[in-house]
């Protein structure tokens, strides 16, 4: 079989408009390019900085709660006489307690269990 004509096999050059114009398309992929990549990275990193600084949810140290090992935690809580507790919540060492006062009124006692406290009270009233 002939070979083709040598003509046909050769990359006739472009004229200088378009080499021009290529040119600037492949500058402005490559600074693209460029910019993706770190605007990658810098969320990378941000995930990365946040994995490893991102506190326990809910986590309680063995340093705060004194118990021996294989025994239950106990203690008092002290509410005010004549109250009545109506229910209860706990959320990591934290214990939220509602209760019913002697005067007939509501209020919720937080309390710390780690501290082994009463750490605030809040009055719950009609206006």
């Amino acid at each position: 079989m002939a070979r083709p004509i040598a003509e046909e096999d050769e990359e006739k050059p472009l004229d200088p408009a378009a080499e021009k114009v290529r040119r600037k398309l492949i500058r402005f992929m490559i600074v693209n390019l460029g910019l993706l990549f770190l605007a990658l990275m810098v969320v990378i990193g941000a995930l990365v900085y946040k994995a490893r600084n991102a506190p326990g949810a809910g986590s309680v140290h063995a340093d705060d709660v004194q118990a021996r090992a294989g025994a239950p935690l106990s203690g008092d809580i002290v509410l005010p006489v004549g109250a009545k507790v109506v229910s209860q919540a706990l959320s990591g060492n934290r214990l939220s307690i509602d209760a019913e006062l002697a005067d007939g009124s509501r209020s919720i006692f937080l309390y710390d269990i780690a501290e082994r406290r009463v750490i605030g009270q809040f009055a719950i009233r009609n206006k």
